[in-house]
């Protein structure tokens, strides 16, 4: 028997919002740890430690390998024991993420130092892995099925405010006491989590049998791909954004990030129910057009006032993208599965990052920063091609 959690009765629609705000607090404080180090790492990589862009590239992206390679634990883990046990496992290894930064600031050898900070990559790969999936399953389990979409909305409004926040904070933590201030950050966030999840009671389970985990992502593939495909450009931002602007000369590096989750929490906030209104296969369409427009933005700024314009349409459209395929994705699982069918989702989610560091990273090596947001673009193409040209398209 399963035990993926579930209540008895789905939250009112009305209601929703206000039952989902103890897990947008967790997620905000747990992903902490992802979004604090983004700005900071490259910079400290690159400049502290001398090594180039793809190195720089293979530390964003080093991470979200290690989540990539324990969604299907993560997702088996919320099945069995529950969305809760997850998070709150999730949130410890997030936190002692930031000892390894800290750790390897004590090496005197920048080799020495990188192994450090690549290790904490992993245990915050795998730290994000269980957070996620756990937020996700247990979200939906205390609102019910009928009310995913607002789940997702939710806790991406927590995961990428955390990023917008976090990349700017974590910049300016960097620049007042360095690496070391950025790592105790990265400690702490987690652990406040941690208090606020164990204050929290879990859902109770609902039974069935689970599907093989092959089955699960055979099931929801497709959605997945197009997840994977739209995030390459959120991927770039993540590594190159920073150095980017640090080697046009503008101001306002922490910025650019913080614009593109500004952009992405404003239209959750706003739109977050357009994919229920007005379906969502219309939705993820019209947001791929905009993401696609702003990394076109990104990729041939002549100033900061367009980069961060670009970043901003980008988070805009990369908003409801994730929702969208996520509705399709759950809907297409029995509820007993639905741990496994997130972590198999969101793994997709992980397969982009994870390609678009090293790639992205190349590119830019060869052609310049803003080459990588090109890349991005060309990504995000595909991706509305294919959807375009698959079952059920809509315009």
């Amino acid at each position: 028997m399963s035990s993926t959690e579930a209540i008895t009765a789905d939250s009112p629609p009305s209601r929703a919002p206000l039952h989902l705000s103890p897990f947008v607090l967790i997620i905000f404080l747990g992903y902490g740890a992802i979004g604090l180090p983004l700005a900071a790492l490259p910079i400290h990589v690159h400049e502290h430690l001398g090594y180039g862009t793809v190195m720089v590239g293979l530390v964003v992206a080093l991470q979200s390998l290690a989540t990539l390679l324990t969604r299907a634990f993560a997702g088996h883990l919320c099945d069995s024991h529950g969305g809760r046990t997850s998070v709150l496992l999730g949130a410890f290894f997030c936190a002692a993420s930031g000892l390894f930064y800290l750790a390897g600031l004590w090496i005197g050898w920048a080799a020495g130092s990188l192994t450090l900070i690549l290790i904490g990559r992993l245990v915050a790969g795998l730290g994000e892995s269980l957070v996620i999936t756990g937020i996700l399953a247990w979200s939906i389990a205390r609102v019910g099925a009928s009310n995913t979409g607002k789940a997702m909305v939710w806790t991406g409004i927590g995961m990428y405010g955390a990023i917008a926040a976090g990349g700017a904070t974590g910049l300016a933590l960097y620049n007042a006491g360095g690496l070391a201030a950025v790592s105790l950050a990265v400690i702490a966030a987690p652990l406040v989590a941690i208090l606020v999840a164990a204050a929290l009671p879990a859902a109770r389970g609902v039974g069935g049998a689970r599907l093989p985990y092959y089955r699960v992502v055979g099931l929801i593939w497709r959605q997945g791909a197009g997840l994977a495909l739209a995030s390459i450009g959120f991927g770039a931002i993540s590594a190159f954004i920073a150095l980017d602007f640090q080697a046009q000369g503008w101001s306002g590096t922490g910025l650019g990030l913080a614009a593109f989750g500004i952009g992405y929490i404003v239209t959750r906030l706003f739109c977050g129910h357009f994919p229920d209104k007005f379906g969502s296969a219309n939705v993820v369409v019209w947001s791929l057009l905009v993401e696609l427009l702003g990394l076109g933005a990104l990729w041939l700024a002549p100033g900061p006032a367009v980069a961060q314009a670009g970043a901003l349409l980008t988070g805009a459209g990369y908003s409801l993208v994730f929702p969208s395929f996520g509705i399709e994705a759950v809907k297409r699982v029995p509820a007993a599965n639905r741990g496994a069918a997130l972590g198999a989702y969101v793994m997709f989610f992980d397969i982009g990052l994870a390609a678009a560091g090293p790639v992205t990273g190349t590119i830019a090596g060869h052609f310049g920063y803003p080459a990588a947001f090109g890349a991005g673009a060309i990504a995000v193409a595909l991706a509305l091609a294919t959807r375009l040209a698959g079952p059920g398209r809509k315009v």
